[in-house]
């Protein structure tokens, strides 16, 4: 592009009438060429005028002269006596200042103080909430704006109307960071909002970006609508929460999974978090933990929290997870019914032997006792039969002995 081109296209005419000693504010666009008029300069040489530079790219004043060298691309005096800057950056704010002088003797300064500035995209709402709880503090979003140059600020709106952060009802914490290569700023806006009790239950909220330069409307992003739960009317409250453990007890084999779940019924619902041993797990909330190929590691206390926004934490009853280990003679280790189904078996054990033994003795001395009893009966039936059979041998004897008494001499 020709240099008369560029001055007569990016021309500044800069009306200052006589000797200037005051600045002049210049903004320019990050990007875009910068052309700054030296007045009072002859428009064709030969030229006595001089450009004096103080910006980011100088350590101190940098001059610059229609018979000098440009300065490389970031700078140079035209024809005309014009300063051109091909592409102005955040480096190029500073004083520039040109000093002429006509051909009849007359001197002229010109001073110019150039801001330059980025206009971003459009700001969004990252991260936003879906609904609402009356009386207590929520987070209704964040608001984000990247990419401006100067940073520029963020304001939060209500149905429309600028929302005023008194640290109660409305609160806004703001984070600016700067880009290290470009300098540009990206904002960051978190709303956090206590809805009153028989408030709106639909609020619109909005979030707009206001440039620091120059000066136009502001920038706003999409609105979003939550609904607001309230206690009295639409709010379920947190009752017991309960820990339901499948297997029932806790207890598997090794490799077997165990499957925690937290009831905590509740509107809106609450948050869930894990805990073993009295730790906090490093798991993000959620109703239920999963124990798949349970291990050693695993076989612990298990408990779970459930926050609420009304009701604050409410821990629910712990659940002992243990391993059964199957051995050789049953089920042994790892659980604490083996030790107590040895004890069960062994006492019946015992009780049985005690009663065996029991029906035993029992038996022998019914056994004695109808001996004893058969033996009585028949005493009686052994005296005749022996006095029968004594009288029977006795009764020869007296024959004989008659005869020999009547058979003498």
């Amino acid at each position: 592009m020709a240099a008369g081109a560029v001055v007569g296209a990016w021309m500044l005419v800069l009306s200052l009438g006589g000797t200037v000693t005051g600045d002049q504010n210049i903004t320019a666009r990050i990007g875009k060429p910068l052309v700054l008029n030296c007045k009072g300069a002859p428009k064709k040489p030969p030229q006595q005028l001089e450009w004096k530079l103080n910006t980011g790219r100088t350590e101190a004043w940098r001059v610059l002269s229609p018979q000098g060298d440009p300065w490389d691309s970031v700078a140079r005096v035209l024809p005309n006596g014009s300063l051109l800057l091909p592409a102005v950056g955040i480096q190029d704010e500073g004083t520039f200042r040109c000093r002429a002088t006509s051909r009849s003797g007359k001197e002229t300064k010109s001073n110019y103080r150039v801001r330059v500035y980025q206009i971003p995209g459009k700001p969004e709402i990252v991260d936003p909430a879906s609904e609402l709880m009356a009386g207590v503090p929520n987070k209704v979003g964040t608001c984000v704006s990247e990419g401006g140059y100067p940073a520029g600020t963020l304001n939060w709106l209500l149905d429309g109307k600028t929302l005023i952060p008194d640290g109660k009802g409305v609160s806004v914490k703001e984070e600016t960071k700067r880009h290290p290569k470009t300098g540009l700023f990206t904002l960051h806006s978190e709303l956090m909002v206590t809805p009153a009790r028989g408030g709106a239950l639909h609020p619109t909220f909005s979030c707009s970006f206001t440039p620091g330069l120059p000066r136009r409307r502001a920038l706003h992003t999409a609105p979003i609508q939550l609904r607001v739960w309230s206690e009295r009317r639409d709010a379920v409250p947190l009752k017991e929460v309960q820990l339901v453990v499948e297997p029932e007890g806790g207890a598997v084999a090794p490799g077997g999974t165990v499957t925690l779940t937290c009831e905590a019924p509740a509107q809106p619902p609450p948050q869930i978090h894990w805990i073993k041993d009295g730790r906090p797990l490093p798991l993000p909330p959620g109703p239920m933990l999963l124990l798949p190929e349970v291990g050693p590691e695993d076989q612990g206390t298990y408990s779970c929290v459930a926050t609420h926004p009304s009701h604050g934490p409410q821990e629910s009853r712990a659940v002992s997870v243990s391993i059964i280990e199957t051995g050789e003679e049953g089920t042994t280790a790892g659980s604490v019914e083996g030790p107590g189904l040895e004890t069960l078996a062994l006492t019946l054990g015992i009780l049985g032997g005690l009663g065996t033994v029991a029906l035993l003795i029992g038996v022998i001395v019914w056994h004695q006792r109808r001996q004893r009893k058969g033996q009585e009966r028949k005493v009686p039936e052994n005296q005749e039969e022996e006095e029968e059979e004594r009288a029977e041998l006795n009764q020869p004897e007296e024959p004989e002995a008659a005869e020999s008494s009547t058979g003498g001499p």
